[in-house]
């Protein structure tokens, strides 16, 4: 089940990206937790009451302005709006009501979605109380009063946002059928690819970036078994405003993502990678889906040799060094070739997204791991290995119980991840591991001690 998605909207300069960071619970823009991944992010898992959703940031709307990137911050709203099942309009009291809000508000109406007004800066509700009555005239129901600044009423607005997700349909039974979104920048060939696949023009195909509105969901058949192909939308560009095309990416690809067993990402042979493809591949690797890298236009490459392939992977992997695990298919959309190595290799990434190791094979990989290379210690105090089982797929997620979970440096988790990978290869998907904390008391054994 894909999770619920909120687009935080308004005017400029009400207070979004501050709320955004708030209900995110740190400054998204200046993350770099991962090495690789570009953290500029407008989007952000958000936990609570027991309901989880991504949160989507958008620039603000100017309804009538003609200035160019008042008119992309316009249409990347409503890309959001589209694409989220519940929006979140944000007013500001200091301002007051104003023109430009309603006009907003009669946006936001002909979309039908769940709409949360907000009024944002009520630093004091008892002496600005009066100033948030006046938005009632909007005619969408009662505005929840917030400080984002302070932090405050965020618990109020959350359980006005979430009531929606009991009375929404996310939960609604979908196809059995394994979901592969196919993401990338604009004009990569993503439709194109659908299309061969298909082996007719279903989805419209244009040299014009952004052709494609939204995200389709196609049906197809190889050897016997059914997939369902998402193909993201593309975007307009418009070299003045970079990083709002960036945004409008990431908005189409959030969607796509989460509903998608394996992510195929569509690089164009050309071009190579960009810093963009790292962004949309870090959405996927985020939420540990199955990679499957496609080299597109490969037809097209200019000057090949018999070590052309390798040169390119290798300088896709030095760009997207996190994704090691990633498989790369080299193709052409347009004439059909290595077609069918893509289906095998998506296969196998589904194979390997859902595969289960037995805890005693786990555990002996884990002895074996631990007297190649000891654990680490501090001040000390060496790091302790009790157990490791698997407890869910798709990613394969591990716990593994030690004596100090500070001790666990994420070195040594990757090393141990190098092990297990080692041995069942997981080519095409990402490895989830959780660390947890057991007592030494009771006479626990080692994994060294338990399988001597």
């Amino acid at each position: 089940m894909s999770k619920p998605i909120v687009a935080i909207v308004g005017r400029p300069n009400v207070g979004k990206s501050t709320l955004f960071n708030a209900l995110a619970g740190e400054n998204i823009s200046i993350i770099k937790d991962t090495p690789g991944v570009t953290r500029d992010r407008i989007y952000a898992e958000v936990d609570w009451s027991g309901y989880q959703f991504t949160l989507i940031d958008t620039g603000g709307i100017e309804p009538e302005s003609d200035d160019v990137i008042l008119k992309q911050m316009r249409e990347q709203a409503q890309i959001a709006i589209e694409t989220a099942d519940v929006i979140l309009f944000m007013t500001d009291v200091r301002s007051g009501l104003v023109d430009a809000d309603g006009k907003v508000a009669d946006m936001l109406r002909k979309s039908g979605k769940p709409i949360v007004l907000c009024v944002n800066a009520v630093d004091h509700f008892l002496k600005q109380n009066l100033d948030v009555y006046e938005f009632y005239e909007l005619g969408l129901g009662d505005p929840v009063a917030i400080s984002a600044v302070n932090k405050q009423g965020l618990g109020d607005l959350l359980d006005e946002v979430t009531q929606y997700f009991e009375e929404g349909d996310f939960d609604m039974e979908e196809s059995p059928d394994p979901k592969i979104a196919v993401v990338g920048k604009p004009n990569v060939g993503k439709s194109s690819l659908v299309n061969k696949l298909l082996g007719e023009d279903r989805v419209i195909v244009s040299d014009v970036a952004g052709t494609t509105r939204d995200a389709i969901d196609t049906a197809v058949s190889w050897h016997g078994r059914n997939y369902i192909f998402i193909d993201t939308a593309g975007l307009r560009r418009k070299s003045r405003v970079k990083e709002d095309l960036e945004r409008y990416t990431v908005i189409r690809t959030v969607g796509a993502v989460e509903r998608a067993d394996v992510v195929v990402l569509v690089i164009d042979a050309v071009e190579g990678v960009t810093e963009q493809d790292a962004k949309i591949a870090g959405i996927a690797h985020d939420r540990g889906k199955g990679i499957v890298i496609a080299v597109n236009k490969w037809d097209a490459y200019p000057d090949k040799d018999t070590m052309s392939t390798k040169k390119f992977e290798a300088k896709v992997r030095q760009i997207l060094s996190y994704l090691s695990y990633a498989e790369v298919v080299f193709i052409s959309a347009q004439t059909g070739q290595r077609l069918n190595k893509l289906f095998y290799t998506i296969n196998m990434v589904l194979e390997n997204q859902n595969r289960r190791i037995p805890t005693g094979v786990l555990n002996e990989i884990m002895t074996e791991a631990v007297a190649l290379q000891q654990p680490p210690s501090d001040k000390g105090k060496r790091l302790k290995i009790y157990y490791m089982t698997q407890v869910s797929v798709a990613p394969p997620t591990f716990v593994i119980f030690v004596n100090d979970k500070k001790l666990m440096h994420f070195s040594y988790v990757r090393y141990l991840e190098n092990q297990i990978r080692q041995s069942f290869a997981f080519k095409g998907t990402a490895l989830k591991f959780i660390i947890r904390e057991r007592s030494e008391r009771g006479g626990q054994t080692t994994i060294e001690e338990k399988y001597k």
